[in-house]
């Protein structure tokens, strides 16, 4: 196992030659994928750390059709009746970090996650969120846990779209390091600049990016960005806008990341709403 940094934790401390020696914190992977995205990420964060690793299960899996999941999703959501799944083996009485994976639907973590929340106390311990997602989803998913467990120390976490799950391991890597869980040194990113009107150019990437994503249809109209050390990040505050032939949306703000590396064309990493 990699090195943890035992700063961030508190470890049992235990009498070696006379010498106090910190207990590394022990770990556990616990996730649902349907599509193996979050089961990639997951074992990433198992290989970095060495920790304990399962999978939930759904007694009757998620296997139809885009559309039929949704629909599907969206009953159980409507009358509160959450999939059965299969029991899990580990002991989580015995870990002190619990990584908990999920894909968001709807806005938060998916219906069997929510099923396995129903069942387990994680409150007392560290917990740490990673999701995939087509637009966005870590932020609101994070207060939820927060909600269902306010005596655990549940972090920011990590999330990743699934058009870029490529970008994860350095991300992972940079996550890990900055949380602690591994050694090593990461550059600090600069803060975001303040708010300022958007203008044409910024404008013509803000569309670059979102105009393949047929969930997004909005008019950028503020932006701030930061230099990164492989391009520059910006920070949309975009509103909704209609689509031609289409019903009206509510006027909703969001906020939309978007990623312009060298050499590449803008991509939006999370959407924010």
């Amino acid at each position: 196992m990699m090195m943890l940094a035992a700063c961030l934790f508190t470890a049992a401390a235990v009498s070696c030659g006379g010498k106090k020696v910190e207990k590394a914190p022990k770990i556990l992977v616990l996730y649902y994928s349907q599509t193996s995205n979050t089961k990639a990420v997951a074992e990433e964060i198992k290989n970095r750390l060495g920790a304990d690793i399962e999978e939930v299960t759904a007694k009757v899996p998620y296997d139809g059709t885009f559309q039929e999941t949704i629909e599907r999703s969206a009953k159980e959501r409507e009358e509160g009746a959450y999939p059965e799944i299969d029991s899990i083996k580990s002991d989580i009485a015995s870990y002190d970090v619990i990584f908990l994976g999920y894909p968001i639907w709807f806005g938060t973590y998916a219906p069997p996650i929510t099923t396995l929340l129903n069942r387990i106390d994680l409150n007392g311990k560290k917990v740490v969120p990673f999701c995939t997602f087509g637009s966005g989803g870590l932020e609101s998913s994070v207060a939820d846990l927060k909600a269902k467990f306010p005596e655990a120390e549940v972090l920011e976490g990590y999330g990743v779209r699934a058009a870029r799950m490529d970008a994860a391991p350095n991300e992972l890597d940079r996550f890990l390091k900055e949380k602690g869980f591994v050694e090593g040194e990461v550059e600090k990113l600069e803060a975001f600049s303040a708010p300022s009107e958007v203008s044409e150019e910024e404008a013509a990437i803000f569309d670059e990016a979102v105009k393949d994503y047929p969930m997004i249809s909005a008019k950028a109209k503020e932006v701030s960005k930061r230099d990164l050390p492989n391009g520059v990040e910006y920070l949309f505050y975009a509103v909704n806008v209609p689509k031609a032939g289409g019903p009206q949306p509510p006027a909703k703000e969001m906020k939309v990341y978007v990623l312009v590396e060298k050499d590449k064309a803008p991509v939006f990493t999370q959407v924010v709403r």
